[in-house]
This record gives structure tokens, sequence and C-alpha cells, in this order.
């Protein structure tokens, strides 16, 4: 049956009006490969108030692997293999996010230590939504956890902000937990308007979560995603602090000691122990090196640094 309604779709709609570009002209390696043809060799750093005062978080680490558009019934068969066979430390929340398509096959076999999150969902409860999923779907999957506001969605699909905010309104309230992603473009770096955007988005979240018990925010720099630049530790803790006192001010103190801000762009095996021993990073979400059993397993138990560092 048709919907009809147009106020519904207003309402469901609102964020995705922005027109997006051509797809022959806009993949998602020609998106990647632009932003890395920009790179300088120094990041500038963006306009900090000197008022910022380190809160570090009082929560588990916690790692999440987004495997994005990637895999087949194989080789997510080999890689769930070396997750179950790998020695992981066992203070850290783990979760990997594979393509919708193979949901069903890792929640089958994965080590009960490590929970499933989405890569995406849908605005509100499913219907007439072509080639959307829904939140009902991903409970009735056995789905923990979705990812919502990542770059990719933003500045591939055109997503906005109050549109990804209304996302993890409806998913929190359906129960699931949410890995709320903000961070900036090169360019609003260099214009030293990282704060601006993070804090833009973080209130989109705000404006509507009903709570904040079961989100985790992770921030990504736009330029270090698939780019193999990473933020440097002392980059990305100037942010992550900014971001938790932003949540002291605004929204509570409590929800910004509680709250976990992980650190996502470019993280390996070969840079993730340094990266956790900053004071406001309680943990990464991973892309590429998340495809990589081993190689996911290091990054996992770089808790250890941050346990020498505390």
């Amino acid at each position: 049956m048709a919907v009809t309604s147009t106020s519904l779709s207003s309402q469901l709609y609102i964020g995705l009006q922005r027109p997006t570009p051509k797809f022959e002209s806009f993949t998602s390696q020609s998106f990647f490969d632009s932003v890395h043809s920009n790179l300088h060799l120094s990041i500038s750093a963006p306009k900090r108030s000197s008022s910022i005062v380190a809160m570090a978080s009082s929560a588990k680490f916690f790692v999440g692997g987004n495997w994005k558009c990637n895999g087949t019934k194989d080789s997510i068969s080999k890689l769930i293999n070396d997750l179950n066979s790998a020695k992981l430390e066992p203070d850290v929340d783990v979760v990997v996010a594979p393509p919708f398509v193979y949901i069903d096959q890792v929640k089958s076999s994965i080590t009960d230590r490590i929970e499933i999150s989405a890569q995406n969902s849908w605005v509100g409860k499913g219907g007439a939504f072509t080639g959307e999923i829904s939140v009902e779907q991903l409970k009735d999957l056995g789905v923990k956890w979705v990812i919502l506001g990542h770059s990719e969605r933003r500045h591939v699909i055109g997503e906005k902000d109050e549109f990804i905010g209304k996302k993890a309104a409806y998913a929190l309230s359906e129960g699931l937990g949410v890995i709320a992603c903000i961070g900036e473009l090169l360019e609003d770096r260099e214009a030293g308007k990282t704060f601006d955007v993070v804090f833009e988005q973080l209130k989109a979240y705000a404006d509507v979560v009903p709570s904040w018990d079961n989100i985790v925010i992770a921030y990504e720099p736009v330029w270090a995603i698939g780019t193999g630049k990473v933020a440097t530790p002392q980059q990305a803790q100037e942010v992550h602090v900014a971001i938790r006192d932003w949540l002291k001010k605004n929204v509570s103190p409590e929800v910004a000691s509680k709250t976990r801000i992980i650190y996502g762009g470019s993280v390996n095996g070969g840079n993730s122990a340094e990266l956790a021993k900053e004071e406001d990073i309680d943990g990464f979400l991973v892309g590429g090196a998340s495809l990589k059993g081993p190689e996911f397993a290091v990054i996992i138990n770089s808790v250890t640094s941050k346990k020498v560092a505390a």
C-alpha cells in the first residue's frame, strides 16, 4: 500500500532534501581520493578555548570494527575464525559491523565475546521504504548496536545533522545502542572550524535523544578516514577533551564523565597503542584494519596502553 501522508513524508525525509552529486562522479573511492589529494603535510590545529579542562571518561574501553561494504561469505568466515581464536583483553567492549546481508552469518558464528552492530538504520518504523533496514528488523536478528552519522553517510549520501539525530533518537527509543559519529572535513579544520562543526553535530543528537546511556561518540575527522593520514594522539585528544567539555556544559557533568568518546580515522595496529594512551580516547572505531583479524585483535588489546598510561 502506498504511503500518502505528505506530513509523514516531510518528517521522515527531512535531511535528505539536499541534492547529492552524481554517482559516476562521486563514488566513495573518488571521494576519498579527492580528500587525500588535498591533504597538507601539516594539519592545522583547531582554535581552542583556554577554559577547556581534561575530564576523562569513567567507562569501559570500546572498540568497534566497521566492515563497510566489504566481504564475501568466504572472507567473512575466515575473519570470524580469526577473531574467535584471538586472545582478547577482557575489559574491552568489542563490536563488529558487517554489511546487512552478512549479519545473520556473523551473528550465528562469532563468539559471544563480540557484539554485532549495523552500519545504518531507518529513521522510524519500517514500511514502504525501499532499500532501508528498520531498527525492528535489526533487533529481530539480535543486533545490539548501530553506527549513525558516519561521514560517508553525511558527505556521500547527503544525510543532514537533523536527520541523523532523529535516526539516533528512534534507535535508542527502541533499545539499540548508538555509535554516533561526528567529524570535520579538511577544509573545516584549515579554516579553524573544527569545534564549530563537531559541536553542531553533537547538538543535533542532544536536541532529540531520550538518554545518553547507550551512546558512544565516535570522533572521526573526515580527512583521516581511509586516507592513511591519522590524527596525531595530541590532535585527537584535543578534540576529544573539547567534546567532553561540551557535554559537561550542554548536557550534564554525569553524561560527560560516563560517555565514551572513541577515535576513528586510519587506526591500525601500529598507531593504536599511542592513541590509547591519551586520557580522553576511550577506544576506537576501526575501518580497514578491522577486516584483518590479527590486526584488529592488536587494536582491541591496545587497552593495555591505557592501563599503563593511567
